[in-house]
């Protein structure tokens, strides 16, 4: 959202923000590297496993 000027002033920025920010605060403990948060990159890459985790244990207990 830093990328477009005045994204957070509208009404969609404010809710992509109030939906997005509780997840994306657990981690800020990630440091920025030459400036650059890389903790986004690292929270999508965590949500990816755990949907893998879980599809594969679904399938593991055949409901899928």
């Amino acid at each position: 959202m830093s990328w477009f000027p005045g994204a957070y002033a509208t009404g969609l920025g404010r809710f992509i923000v109030k939906i997005v920010d509780p997840y994306l605060s657990k981690f800020r403990f990630i440091p920025p590297i030459f400036g650059l948060s890389f903790s986004p990159i690292i929270a999508l890459i965590f949500l990816d496993f755990v949907k893998k985790g879980t599809f594969l244990v679904l399938i593991k207990l055949g409901l899928v």
